[in-house]
């Protein structure tokens, strides 16, 4: 495969400053990925770089104008060499990300990001782009919550999927032991709880078998300790 391409569209540029850093700033840097942002108001015409409109229908709010969006879209396809686009619209409407869908978007050599704001996008462009052979569009939520645009959502995600990418964790075998990586029959896990020095800090103990030195004993632990985590996470959240 070739080096995986992120363009994220948006009327807030300077909101993606942070992919200059850490994780995502080193694989930019070692070549591993390349990343574009593209200002939604560079794509009108008007003295007043408009972008919005009132909705059809009525109601509250503004609705993101449809030609912009289409503009900016097809200039981030024409950019990359990939035949086929992943097109991420972020929207509360949305399927929920997860790991899973993380390690899915991994597959892509090239996503488009849409950041909505205000009321969001105009349909049609989702309707449009799902017509489009060389295009797959994605709905997609981080959560059950409104945010005021989908900047935020773009930066979680392209985090989640940029780790995954080889080269870019020094140690792999950290990816297999996170939560959401780890296993059982049902289902996914949340990771196991970690310490460090000093063994006893402000009265508490490490666990007397993470310092016994028998990793079979030590892996049995994590795993219940897993199970355990992951259990009370499920009835704290219903699910």
């Amino acid at each position: 495969m070739s080096k995986r391409r992120f363009d994220a569209v948006t009327i807030f540029p300077d909101y993606f400053a942070p992919l200059e850093l850490s994780l995502i700033g080193k694989a930019k840097k070692a070549g591993l990925i390349d990343v574009g942002i593209k200002d939604l108001r560079g794509y009108v015409s008007d003295n007043h770089k408009t972008v919005d409109d009132t909705p059809y229908g009525g109601g509250a709010g503004m609705v993101m104008l449809p030609e912009p969006w289409g503009l900016a879209i097809d200039e981030s396809a024409h950019q990359s060499d990939a035949d086929i686009h992943d097109l991420i619209v972020l929207t509360p409407a949305g399927q929920r990300f997860t790991q899973g869908l993380a390690e899915k978007f991994l597959e892509s050599e090239h996503i488009i990001f849409a950041n909505g704001r205000y009321e969001g996008i105009d349909i049609r462009v989702t309707d449009f782009y799902r017509t489009q052979p060389n295009f797959r569009v994605h709905e997609v939520s981080i959560g059950d919550y409104v945010l005021g645009g989908g900047e935020v959502a773009t930066l979680v995600i392209m985090e989640a999927i940029i780790r995954l990418i080889p080269g870019v964790i020094g140690n792999p075998d950290s990816l297999t032991e996170e939560s959401h990586s780890l296993k059982n029959e049902d289902g996914s896990l949340v990771e196991y709880p970690n310490y460090t020095k000093p063994p006893v800090w402000r009265g508490l103990e490490v666990p007397e078998v993470l310092m016994s030195g028998n990793h079979r004993l030590i892996n049995e632990w994590r795993h219940s300790q897993a199970v355990k985590r992951t259990e009370d996470l499920r009835r704290l959240t219903g699910e």
